[in-house]
This record gives C-alpha cells, structure tokens and sequence, in this order.
C-alpha cells in the first residue's frame, strides 16, 4: 500500500530541489514556501501549517499574514507580517521575507490554526488600521472581507481600541474601520426568474 504524503511538504521533509521539481511534474502546489500533495484542497489550516513549519513557534502571524492564513487574501504577502508578546523575548529571526514587532497582546486576541498562533479577525481589522503606511482600496477589501468573515463590525473595533489608553493611532484607525465597514456588507444577490 503506498505511503501517504503529508499535507504539508517543507525543506525540513525534501530537499528543496525535489520538492520543486514534484512541483513541475504536477504531484504537489506551492503554499507559500512549502508544498501540499495536489488532492489537498487549498485550506486555512494548511497555510497555517506552511508558516508554523518555517518559523518560530513563538511568532504570531497578524496583519496581511493573518489575513492569508484566514482565507482572506488569495496569495501570500511578500513580507510576512508576525509579531510577538513583549514578554516572550523573541529574537530577530535574520529572514529577509519577515518583519517582527513586539507587541502588548491579550489571549483573547489570539486562536491557534494548526500549531499557529494567529491574530483574530477583530484583532487584525484593528492593526490593519493602526500600522498600514497607507489604507487604499486592498486595505478596505482585506479588513471589510475580515468584519463579514467574523461578523463584527465598528462597535466592536472601537471597543478592542478603548481597552487601552493613549493609543497611538486610534483616531486615524478609528476612521479607517469605519470606511472599511462599508466593504463588510454581503455582495447584493440578484434573482432572476
């Protein structure tokens, strides 16, 4: 009986020489910088998977990184986004793909996806506002597609930015949520007869 692959392919499990060229011979697709057997579906615990089996187990995927991980964005970021509690003293990883910012983070902010700690929707809408450089039209898509895939919307985004005081920023997310909302709404479904 033939062994079964596992979901996810890393360099840890091939090298990376076989893993591309099972790429080229149709067996596996590339899920970011790992590999999945061609009868996976495409799935969030997978793109979980694909980070969790690269970095350290103490990074926690936010922003446009947790947005992928959700389902949210089709294809990775170029430059995946973690972060780490203050108090878990994690060093720079030296990964030129990665940015890693220290961050005051509650439990309740977080869920675990296939051995990853991943920011929640709520919580990702909310640093998506707070640390975006600029907030255009992707932005208002990845954090409306957020709010409608956790069904939440502005009142529960200024209640997560008034738990903390002097915030930096909250005014300027304040007002990047609310454009945002707009974009949470459930495409209008046309019946014809």
């Amino acid at each position: 009986m033939p062994q079964r692959l596992p979901p996810v392919l890393s360099r840890f499990d091939l090298p990376q020489a076989e893993l591309h060229a099972a790429r080229l011979d149709g067996e596996v697709y590339a899920v970011d910088d790992c590999f999945s057997p061609v009868d996976e579906i495409d799935r969030r615990d997978l793109r979980a998977r694909s980070l969790s089996a690269l970095f350290a187990p103490r990074l926690i995927a936010e922003q446009r990184t947790a947005a992928w991980v959700l389902g949210v964005l089709a294809r990775p970021p170029a430059q995946h986004q973690f972060c780490a509690d203050i108090a878990a003293r994690v060093r720079p990883t030296g990964v030129a793909r990665i940015t890693v910012r220290e961050v005051v983070i509650d439990e309740s902010d977080l869920f675990e996806c296939a051995g990853l700690t991943v920011t929640t929707p709520l919580r990702t809408v909310v640093d998506l506002a707070r640390f975006s450089r600029s907030f255009g039209e992707e932005e208002l898509r990845i954090a409306g597609a957020l709010m409608l895939l956790d069904e939440f919307g502005v009142p529960e985004c200024v209640a997560m930015l008034d738990r903390r005081r002097n915030l930096p920023g909250k005014r300027m997310a304040l007002d990047r949520i609310a454009a945002a909302a707009a974009y949470s709404q459930p495409p209008e479904t046309l019946y014809t007869s």
